[in-house]
């Protein structure tokens, strides 16, 4: 059988739009904080008492973080990985022998069935010691083909693939082609439904781009388009695919500014036959899977930047201690004195955030899909903050790579390189354009659900009445309430001492929030979601109080128990007071901004207009093509996958 000829799918920016918000989640069982909150309704009660993990699952946790720590300290050469841009065949095989790939498959399969929360708590240490290492885990578990099997897979196919993945097989995951990212409606590769050999077969063709693990993996999840036709609905579907079946190349290994060892690379598959038992869902369910998935799978990420905030924190408080300038340390000076601060307050805030996050994931109360998006992109942004500071408090050490450093007998502290592994984490997983967008769009689905018809310019005339009337007796009831509230009350939050304060704050600037929005869509209507730098500046409030309240939330977890609960009541208010000011300027942008002016400007750029101000340098890029030819039929390439047994 030949495969069709491979087009890219033409579709309009409305097309698009409809294919992802066909894949949302629509309904919402559960009740979300975050959601809460954009509402201008602050839920404490869905927050405090601070959530905590059973004594059996603290003390599988714990043990496995022992054996994964010891391992790490004298197992994994992080230095070696950097230099050498590739994880070694023997570390991977001890992460294997510890179990490390089955930290969140259930015991019955042969995993560990660690919690949400002991997962990323390993994944912060492993990525402390080597941010490429942590990236293998976390791309194994939190979205290959683990996670979908777990909530969509049949019991034949958890049967099969789990037990292989829980001790063995590294898995990857396939969506990205070169000239698809954020907008899967445009997706090119294939899967053509096929019986000829008398089995229910589907064949594959396309190529793929960014498959982190893609160059290891012994399993894939492929997202590949289904031809609708006569017993086929069609559309994105998701299927499990063995990594060395016949056709598929691995035809190049990327590499990165950061996250050198990352096992990624471009997968070319042709003609490649995948039973339709290893079909994830129905057809046309992939992409709803993968942004389930990614409900939990986003945090894994956050994770991993609340480690490395915890990393700076510790050099920056070393070496500013050690360094001395004008007759005392540096960390004595206020210029450094501040970033120091930041540091310490914010790497407070990423744990605080991350770890309830994941105890509410553990937990299953709460719908937490805009918790987790919040989770990954406040992490990654302030991450990237902290790394930045630190480099800037190390001066010219914090340019210098360690192996430099090591070289003129000095401690070999790689703080330029964790600046380089942490800038794509605002990129990979949802850039923070795009999480802006997605968080947007969940924390206006309650005016959309009542007033989506009324705003949009297609619905007609009859229908718009019946949605007036629907959203009069929405708006009747509830914009009254973002009128007053607890946090107008001196008293209020009265148990959590000196952090009370901002507490009520964060009620009082949720229904600000709120009353924000709506006066937007009221303004702006169907246009609304056009205004993309409007939304992201919503949505940054939102990340700031959601983190807010994770600060305040934890630290009087700390002081009921007893664990440096003073210290953690300081970094808290430390870190609102910071946060506050943040927010008093994103507020004052949404309104006093230049947004109607960029866009002209954007209109100028593209037009050539500004042309003149690119002379006088020269472009040393090569030639080739912005974006790779992606024809489908046979690899040319040498196939550079690598098995480890």
């Amino acid at each position: 059988m030949s495969a069709p000829a491979q087009r890219q799918p033409k579709v309009t920016e409305r097309e698009a739009r409809q294919v992802a918000e066909a894949a949302r989640q629509q309904d919402w069982h559960k009740p979300s904080f975050a959601k809460e909150l954009f509402l201008g309704r602050f839920r404490l009660d869905l927050i405090h008492p601070h959530p905590l993990p059973a004594d059996e699952d603290v003390r599988r946790g714990e043990a496995f973080l022992a054996k994964l720590r010891a391992f790490c300290a004298t197992q994994v050469d992080g230095a070696r990985i950097e230099r050498e841009a590739r994880i070694p065949d023997e570390t991977i095989r001890g992460l294997k022998a510890l179990g490390a790939l089955g930290m969140k498959i259930d015991p019955k399969y042969g995993g560990l069935g660690l919690t949400q929360l002991y997962y990323n708590r390993a994944l912060a240490l492993v990525g402390s010691v080597s941010p490429a290492l942590g990236a293998l885990l976390s791309a194994h578990q939190s979205i290959g083909v683990p996670q979908p099997l777990k909530l969509f897979g049949t019991q034949e196919q958890k049967d099969a693939f789990l037990p292989r993945l829980a001790r063995s097989d590294i898995s990857a995951f396939l969506l990205t082609e070169p000239d698809v990212g954020s907008d899967p409606a445009r997706l090119a590769t294939t899967a053509v439904p096929d019986d000829s050999d008398g089995e229910d077969t589907y064949v594959l063709d396309g190529v793929k781009l960014w498959t982190t693990n893609g160059v290891i993996a012994d399993l894939l999840v492929v997202m590949a388009r289904v031809p609708a036709s006569e017993g086929h609905r069609g559309g994105i579907t998701a299927f499990v695919v063995e990594g060395d079946a016949p056709g598929i190349t691995v035809e190049h290994r990327n590499a990165f500014m950061g996250l050198r060892g990352l096992e990624n690379g471009v997968t070319r598959l042709h003609r490649v036959r995948v039973p339709a038992a290893n079909r994830i869902g129905p057809e046309g369910a992939g992409l709803k899977i993968a942004l389930t998935t990614l409900n939990t799978g986003r945090l894994s990420l956050p994770a991993a930047c609340a480690g490395a905030g915890k990393w700076c924190l510790k050099i920056a408080r070393e070496w500013a201690a050690e360094r001395e300038q004008w007759g005392k340390p540096v960390a004595r000076h206020e210029a450094v004195g501040t970033k120091i601060s930041f540091i310490a307050a914010t790497a407070f805030a990423l744990e605080a955030v991350v770890d309830l996050a994941s105890q509410m994931a553990d937990e299953d109360r709460n719908d937490i899909r805009i918790e987790a998006a919040l989770a990954k992109l406040y992490g990654s942004e302030m991450a990237w903050r902290i790394a930045d500071e630190l480099v800037q408090i190390r001066g010219g050490r914090g340019y210098e790579t360690a192996e430099s450093l090591a070289a003129r007998g000095e401690r070999a502290v790689p703080a330029e390189q964790v600046l380089r592994d942490l800038r794509i984490n605002r990129i990979f997983e949802g850039s923070t354009e795009i999480m802006h967008l997605l968080i947007a769009r969940e924390a206006v689905d309650a005016h959309l659900a009542v007033a989506g018809e009324l705003i949009d310019p297609d619905t007609a005339l009859a229908d718009k009445a019946k949605a007036g009337v629907r959203a009069g007796g929405f708006y009747a009831r509830w914009l009254p309430k973002l009128v007053a509230g607890q946090g107008q009350l001196p008293g209020a939050y009265g148990e959590f001492g000196e952090l009370a304060t901002h507490l009520r704050y964060i009620e009082r600037t949720s229904r600000k929030l709120a009353r924000s929005t709506f006066y937007a869509m009221s303004r702006w209507q169907g246009k609304m979601e056009l205004k993309q730098a409007f939304l992201g500046r919503i949505v940054d409030i939102g990340a700031e109080l959601f983190a807010m309240s994770a600060v305040c939330v934890r630290a009087e977890l700390l002081r009921t128990t007893g664990s440096h609960g003073r210290e953690a009541h300081q970094l808290a208010d430390a870190f609102c007071r910071q946060a506050r000011l943040r927010i008093a300027e994103l507020f004052g942008r949404l309104w006093a901004n230049t947004d109607d002016l960029d866009r002209h400007v954007v209109d100028g750029v593209l037009a050539g207009s500004y042309t003149w101000l690119e002379e006088g340098v020269l472009d040393p890029s090569g030639d080739g093509p912005w974006i790779a030819d992606t024809t489908p039929g046979p690899s040319a390439k040498e196939n550079v996958h690598r098995k480890i047994t």
